[in-house]
């Protein structure tokens, strides 16, 4: 029967062309098969019938199938699964997720993903109350366990199979159920009925059709006879295995090059369909945004109307203000990253200066201090010269080594932070302001040396400020340690200042110490009144490196 270009056939004549292709497919006509199925799979997709779409790609996927392609077989039954899931049909769903189970176990090795599609064939299969199939599935699981010797977990599934497989099973089965007997015996150690379960399966192998089953029970006898020390009969055995595994071979070579030349014709076909398939859901997304339009047209006219006023009023007043705040933003991201770069080059260059002359230069000055000092010892005639020039190595390493701890402190550097701020807040204590210091922290702590650094010049910055500008009398530094976060608090009992008009006060040192604290992602808040004091918090994430 060949439909009308002109015309879509109905549901029950594309159900009638569907069956002749399952007929064309089962007689081995496989490229007869896959060209109707192309015409039924489109006029399935125009009448937008998920049932028959995907029985269609059931059949696709059943004629590859049998010709030994795999791969294209598992694609068509997964795309048949899409469909099938928007449908009610318990019966194709379990035919698919069955064939899918075969696809993983048999040719991906994939047993636990074969047997998830298995168990979901047995709910399909029982929701459709079709026996035959439960008892087909239930042999699959069982075969599918008992490959990976998981004979206990199988074993039920095998009962069932033994226990139904008279009454619901069929005769493409007979085979396949007397091997896994078989091989369930065999594992138990019974010999008697693995013997006798093999060699009925061999029997009812060779009086039939089920080469492919025929071949593993011979390949899995040959396993058992060389088992129980039985080599010669194991051989011939595994001679027969080798024997028919080259005829089905040598089938699926003659079935392969017939179908050689449909390859063309079916990628044809499949970029066909996904076309077809692609315009069906264009067109139904067009159809749910125009009714959508036109139940919201009438409301969106009037709403625009108003909105667009305020809008408007809106967007003339906030233009300026955006435009505004973008050159502001922008001006302060330079001048911050200025900034950045000036206190990053600063810290720098403290290190490598300090670490020159502490190296390089003091060692330098110590050792012409020590060969003059060997010479003036063996020398028997003193000389005040030398003892000038000792003298002046000696002030000289002196002031070397204190510009050198004023670059980096060395407490900062052999003991820590704590230790070096403790030092801190007692140098610039004086009779005029007393600076203490306060901290549940472990003195021993140590943080990364890049990180010390940074905290104690912001805290001495912070301590200049308030010995210039606050008049205070008592200052205090507190530090706490809250999980990845360093807490510091500045405080003083000064004259305070004004923190609306703060903005306008700020000097260079606060940026400076704001822009130290945003490189580092903390948080600064700085908390004051007149005549009140100040309190400056700082939340600072502890580096890890």
């Amino acid at each position: 029967m060949a439909f009308s270009q002109e015309k879509t056939p109905s549901k029950e004549e594309i159900a009638k062309e569907l069956k002749s292709a399952i007929h064309l497919m089962r007689e081995g006509s496989y490229d007869k098969s896959l060209i109707k199925c192309r015409r039924i799979l489109r006029n399935a997709i125009l009448i937008k019938d998920n049932n028959l779409i995907a029985s269609t790609y059931n059949t696709i996927g059943g004629n590859f199938d049998l010709f030994s392609n795999p791969e294209k077989s598992f694609f068509y039954y997964k795309k048949g699964l899409i469909y099938a899931d928007k449908t009610n049909n318990s019966k194709l769903k379990n035919l698919l997720h069955n064939n899918l189970g075969n696809i993983y176990c048999f040719d991906k090795k994939d047993y636990l993903k074969g047997i998830a599609h298995y168990k979901k064939s047995l709910v399909y299969s029982t929701k459709a109350q079709d026996t035959s199939q439960l008892v087909l599935t239930n042999l699959n699981i069982a075969w599918a366990f008992f490959d990976v010797k998981k004979f206990e977990q199988g074993f039920p599934y095998l009962k069932f199979v033994n226990t139904y497989h008279q009454k619901y099973g069929g005769e493409l089965t007979e085979v396949a159920l007397n091997m896994l007997n078989a091989v369930y015996f065999g594992n138990k150690k019974d010999h008697l009925k693995a013997k006798y379960y093999f060699e009925k399966a061999i029997a009812l192998g060779n009086s039939g059709n089920e080469k492919f089953d025929l071949a593993l029970t011979h390949q899995e006898y040959a396993n058992y006879l060389k088992s129980i020390g039985q080599y010669k009969e194991a051989y011939k055995n595994l001679s027969l295995y080798t024997t028919i595994t080259d005829q089905i071979n040598n089938e699926e070579k003659l079935n392969n090059a017939k179908t050689e030349g449909l390859n063309l014709e079916i990628e044809e076909y499949k970029r066909e369909v996904q076309k077809i398939e692609a315009e069906y859901k264009t067109q139904q997304k067009v159809l749910a945004q125009e009714k959508t339009t036109a139940q919201r047209k009438l409301i969106a006219v009037i709403s625009i109307f108003l909105i667009s006023m305020v809008l408007l009023y809106f967007y003339v007043q906030n233009s300026r203000l955006i435009q505004k705040n973008r050159l502001n933003g922008l001006r302060n991201k330079i001048q911050q990253n200025i900034i950045n770069a000036s206190l990053s080059g600063q810290e720098m260059e403290r290190k490598k200066i300090a670490s020159f002359l502490h190296d390089n230069i003091s060692a330098l000055l110590s050792s012409a201090g020590l060969h003059l000092s060997v010479y003036k010892s063996k020398s028997k005639n003193s000389s005040n010269e030398i003892e000038k020039t000792l003298a002046l190595l000696g002030e000289a390493h002196d002031k070397v080594r204190d510009l050198s701890h004023e670059l980096i402190p060395a407490l900062l550097v052999r003991f820590g932070l704590l230790y070096a701020l403790a030092d801190l807040c007692e140098k610039n204590s004086n009779s005029i302001i007393i600076f203490e210091y306060e901290t549940d922290i472990d003195n021993q702590r140590r943080f990364p040396e890049d990180f010390e650094i940074k905290i104690y010049f912001i805290i001495s910055e912070l301590l200049n400020n308030v010995m210039k500008h606050s008049n205070a009398t008592i200052g205090k530094v507190v530090l706490q340690e809250n999980g990845t976060i360093l807490k510091i608090q500045v405080f003083d009992n000064g004259k305070g200042f004004d923190t609306n008009q703060f903005q306008i006060l700020e000097g260079f040192g606060i940026n400076q110490i704001r822009a130290r604290i945003n490189a580092m992602k903390g948080n600064l808040i700085i908390d004051s009144k007149i005549d009140m004091g100040t309190i400056i918090t700082i939340d600072v994430p502890i580096s890890k490196d």
